[in-house]
């Protein structure tokens, strides 16, 4: 099923909306969330904008029937297509680190596809999607097409429990998406579930370590650490490690201080830190407070590999630094994570980068570069492991949101035979397969 013009125009009209109301819209985050302006902009506004053109742009391509070729003998007269249908009514539970482009994107896709959808907003940011929601309303999507819960926790629990959908779409943390995933096995709905990663940077012994150091500094900085795919550890390979750190250090040591969401994961990463310390780590940190919500970006240098930092559990500006030794510990320490949705490789040889990451489960590598490419609005999102299942965003995001049809239709004219053949021509048809298929 194509989208419709009427959806398509709905995109549209979304995409401007939201360019009219951008100073809004960074006003809200900036009250809700402590963001600056010029972050929310290009963090999540402008990665929104993209999704919007390029589905008003793509979608109708990706969506369009394809048709089924070299089908064999047996296949005569026979013609088939693949067309892709709506899956129906689509829940997508929200959430708050990047408000406007995250459920954004996922409205837009289920709206493509010809879906209906009801959203679950965040109570972290119930205003953000609130505003965002809005906008979608105000576009043109009647209650018909976009109906939302109340953004607590217990609308959340209410609509798995007891709403009917054909898909859930959520992102969040592991720890919500198991529990999610076992309350929808009740009624084997399906389910879109992209969870927080714990991936690995690694810089080879061939690389620039100042580019290196600057790029894994901007990702696990940006957004007070609360992006699911920046790295969490470092892995730098001996020969250029000291180089690495000397490029880094100066950027942590005079970084800016960032508010975050949660005060308790500002507690947890001072213990980490403090943890990391006690183990022998040299912690290299900007002016960082003994309590409260407040925090600075860290790096734990020589961080042991056994640590908790470095087991990526965290979602905070800091990341643990790893010396390793050979190529096979490289891999080694990478493979360490049950979770994984990004890797990133710098070095001056993609075919290194190529045959390192080709045994690592990251379900998108960047090479030179880190995080940043993962939001072009043509490719996908999709952990491994504990990362969750399934793929959002880009064209694979879109066709996840239908479903597969398959439709054979058969000529009066050059058919096989249905009735059984003379002697004959069984005998003539066995020598012909074995001829055609044996050569």
């Amino acid at each position: 099923m194509l989208p419709t013009r009427e959806d398509l125009a709905w995109i549209r009209r979304f995409r401007l909306s939201i360019v009219r109301d951008i100073p809004r819209l960074q006003q809200i985050c900036r009250a809700e969330l402590d963001r600056p302006e010029f972050e929310t902009l290009m963090s999540d506004i402008v990665p929104l904008l993209d999704a919007c053109r390029w589905h008003e742009k793509h979608a109708r391509g990706a969506l369009k029937p394809k048709r089924i070729k070299h089908g064999g003998i047996w296949r005569l007269g026979q013609h088939h297509t693949l067309t892709r249908r709506p899956l129906g009514h689509v829940a997508i539970i929200a959430t708050w680190n990047y408000p406007y482009n995250l459920l954004g994107t996922q409205l837009v896709q289920a709206i493509a596809a010809g879906n209906r959808v009801t959203a679950k907003p965040s109570e972290r940011s119930p205003l953000a999607h609130g505003a965002l929601l809005s906008l979608a309303r105000e576009a043109g999507l009647d209650e018909n097409r976009l109906m939302a819960t109340e953004p607590t926790r217990d609308a959340g629990r209410h609509l798995l429990e007891f709403g009917q959908f054909d898909h859930v779409l959520f992102t969040g943390s592991t720890n919500v998406g198991r529990s999610i995933a076992t309350t929808l096995a009740q009624s084997l709905t399906p389910s879109t579930l992209e969870l927080s990663g714990a991936d690995s940077a690694i810089v080879l012994e061939d690389a620039d370590v100042r580019l290196a150091a600057e790029s894994v500094y901007f990702a696990f900085s940006m957004n007070a650490g609360q992006s699911c795919m920046a790295p969490r550890r470092v892995i730098v390979e001996a020969g250029v490690y000291d180089r690495f750190v000397a490029a880094l250090s100066p950027l942590v040591n005079q970084s800016y201080q960032q508010r975050r969401v949660d005060e308790r994961e500002a507690d947890r990463l001072r213990a980490m830190l403090q943890q990391a310390s006690s183990q022998g780590s040299v912690v290299s940190v900007g002016e960082m407070p003994s309590s409260g919500a407040t925090v600075a970006p860290a790096a734990a240098l020589e961080c042991p590999p056994d640590s908790e930092l470095a087991s990526g559990e965290h979602f905070a500006p800091a990341i643990a630094v790893l010396k390793s030794e050979s190529r096979a510990q490289t891999k080694t320490l990478a493979q360490a994570s049950m979770k994984s949705l990004t890797v990133s490789v710098f070095t001056k040889s993609p075919s290194q980068a190529r045959a390192l990451t080709q045994d690592l489960d990251a379900g998108f590598v960047t090479i030179n570069d880190c995080m940043l490419p993962t939001a072009h609005p043509g490719v996908s999102i999709g952990g491994r492991g504990l990362s969750g299942w399934g793929v959002s965003q880009g064209e694979l995001g879109l066709l996840a949101m239908t479903r597969p049809q398959f439709v054979s239709k058969t000529s009066s004219r050059f058919r096989v035979p249905t009735k059984p053949p003379s002697q004959r021509v069984q005998k003539n048809m066995n020598r012909f397969v074995r001829w055609w298929y044996g050569r």
